[in-house]
Formats: C-alpha cells, sequence, structure tokens
C-alpha cells in the first residue's frame, strides 16, 4: 500500500512540476506564437512587395521570383529563431535546425530530379540563354516562351501545344535562341531549266527580294543566290535571305511563304521555265516486245455531225 502511494505520490509530484514549468513558460512560448504569425505575416507582405519592385525594374520574372522567395523564407527563418529563443528553447533551435539540414541532404538524394530542377531554376535567374516570349528550340521542341518557374519553362509550340520543359534539360540540352538578336536567314532552292540563263534568273530573284518589305538587307545581313545543284532536269539555284524574328511566326514563316510565292510568279512572268522531274525508263531487252497503246481523241460533236 505504502509503495502505491508513493508511485502516485511520485507521479503527482511530476506532473505538478511540469505543469508549473509549463505555466512558467506559457508567456514565453505565447510570445514566440506572436512572433512566428507576424514575421510570417511580414515576411510574406514584404516578399510580394520586392517581386513587384524588382519585376517592374528588371523585366525579369524569375529573377524577381528567386529574389523575393530568398527574402521571405529567410525573414521566416529568422523569426522562427527568434520565437524558440522567446519561448526559452534557444537551446533546442540548434538541435532543430541541424536535423532539418540533415534531412534536407536525404530529401535531395530522395528527390534528385526535383531538386536538379530546382537548383537549374536559381542558375537560370542569374544566366540564361532566352527571356519571355523569345523563339527558341529547346532539343525537339520548338515555340514561343510564355512563362519562367523554377522546375519548368513553359512552351508554346506554333501547333498550339503547351510544352513544359524541366530546367535541367535547358543546361544538358542545345537551346537554339531565333529572336535574341533579331535575325534569322532563311533558304529555298527554285530549278529553272538548263537553256535559261543562270545570271538572269539571278538577277530576278534578288530584284524580287528588294521589294519584299519583311526581307531585311544592310552590311551585315546581304541577300544572295548561288548555283547550289545540276539535277535531272532543272539548274538548282539556293535562294538566302534575311528576315526580322522579333514575331517569330508573323515575319519569319509568313514571310518565307511570301518570297517564295513571289520569286515563282517573277521567274515565270520573266519567261524563265520551271520544268517538274524528268523520269527516264530503260529497257534493256527482257522483252522483246514492248507493247504501247496510243488514244487517239475523240471527234468533236459538230464535226461528227456533219
Amino acid at each position: 500500500m505504502d509503495v502505491n502511494q508513493e508511485s502516485h505520490q511520485t507521479v503527482t509530484d511530476s506532473f505538478l512540476s511540469f505543469y508549473d514549468q509549463l505555466m512558467a513558460q506559457l508567456p514565453g512560448i505565447g510570445l514566440g506564437l506572436l512572433i512566428v504569425i507576424f514575421g510570417t505575416l511580414i515576411a510574406t507582405w514584404l516578399g510580394q512587395f520586392a517581386r513587384k519592385r524588382i519585376a517592374s525594374r528588371t523585366k525579369d520574372p524569375l529573377m524577381s521570383q528567386f529574389l523575393s522567395k530568398a527574402l521571405k523564407y529567410t525573414l521566416i527563418m529568422i523569426a522562427i529563431i527568434l520565437a524558440l529563443k522567446a519561448a526559452g528553447l534557444g537551446a533546442i533551435a540548434t538541435g532543430i535546425f541541424t536535423a532539418a539540414g540533415a534531412s534536407a541532404v536525404v530529401l535531395g538524394f530522395a528527390f534528385k530530379d526535383i531538386g536538379q530542377n530546382f537548383i537549374a531554376g536559381i542558375i537560370l535567374a542569374f544566366s540564361r540563354p532566352y527571356d519571355v516570349d523569345d523563339t527558341v528550340e529547346i532539343g525537339e521542341n520548338f515555340g514561343k516562351v510564355k512563362a519562367l518557374e523554377f522546375r519548368y519553362t513553359k512552351l508554346k509550340t506554333f501547333d498550339g501545344k503547351d510544352v513544359y520543359i524541366p530546367n535541367s534539360d535547358v543546361l544538358t540540352k542545345p537551346v537554339t535562341n531565333y529572336t535574341e538578336d533579331g535575325f534569322f536567314r532563311w533558304d529555298f532552292i527554285v530549278g529553272i531549266a538548263y537553256e535559261n540563263n543562270i545570271n538572269e534568273a539571278k538577277h530576278v530573284i534578288l530584284e524580287t527580294l528588294e521589294k519584299e518589305p519583311n526581307v531585311i538587307a544592310d552590311i551585315d545581313h546581304q541577300n544572295f543566290v548561288i548555283e547550289d545543284e545540276l539535277a535531272t532536269s532543272t539548274v538548282n539555284l539556293k535562294v538566302y535571305f534575311w528576315v526580322d524574328t522579333k514575331d517569330f511566326r508573323k515575319m519569319a514563316l509568313i514571310t518565307k511563304g511570301s518570297v517564295v510565292r513571289n520569286v515563282k510568279e517573277a521567274l515565270e512572268n520573266a519567261g524563265f521555265y520551271m520544268p517538274a522531274d524528268i523520269q527516264e525508263v530503260k529497257i534493256y531487252g527482257a522483252e522483246k516486245d514492248f507493247p504501247i497503246r496510243i488514244s487517239k481523241p475523240e471527234p468533236d460533236n459538230k464535226e461528227s455531225n456533219k
């Protein structure tokens, strides 16, 4: 009976001691909670404010996202440290952050791909080969950049698809930017007959290019025509010309179609003949006779009635 009473007294004393300590630290815990709540609110507001100010000055959405989030989470971490110290748990704070660091390493290995994309997003925030609204080709994906995030880059292809490319692929795959300097050179082949004058055809083509309003011609961007190939039935001329690529779909793709059409019409109006490919059929004597049927044109109805 005495043993049970002593055990009961020990439990009661332990509970009362814990209760007394809790009540003694309760003001500090309450203050810590207030610090965390107000610190989070202030950090969120300052992060949003910094994002708007940075975005208005740099016009760089990825950089503004990175700096605003870095500011926000740094302030939240400071608020948590201050809250733990206010609650009398300053010694515990070191252990918590040490455990958090170890957990971050473990999670980094567990979510390797996500970590790679996030780190790649941070790298792209400071240095990247394109901006929003640039026309780019990343690997096999071709389109206009519509959004930049820490984990992916969003492309809008010219056939209406939304493609989300992991930022790690941006760092490891070739990236072609068609609008960085605003110029792109197109080329196409046109074939003329062997009996046509090549120099005159080249002159007609260059005159046609000069009349195109969206074709660029200056010292650094010269348009020209070369003899490309002596084909079976044509002399193939290769036409090179420069276009503005700020609006790639309109200025580049549509302009190329206009140039091809106008060059064809100009050559035809100038009397140049553009023959189709000729197919040659050879018989090597495997058959003695080769049947040929010649169809006669039907007589006119008026002539048949006479």
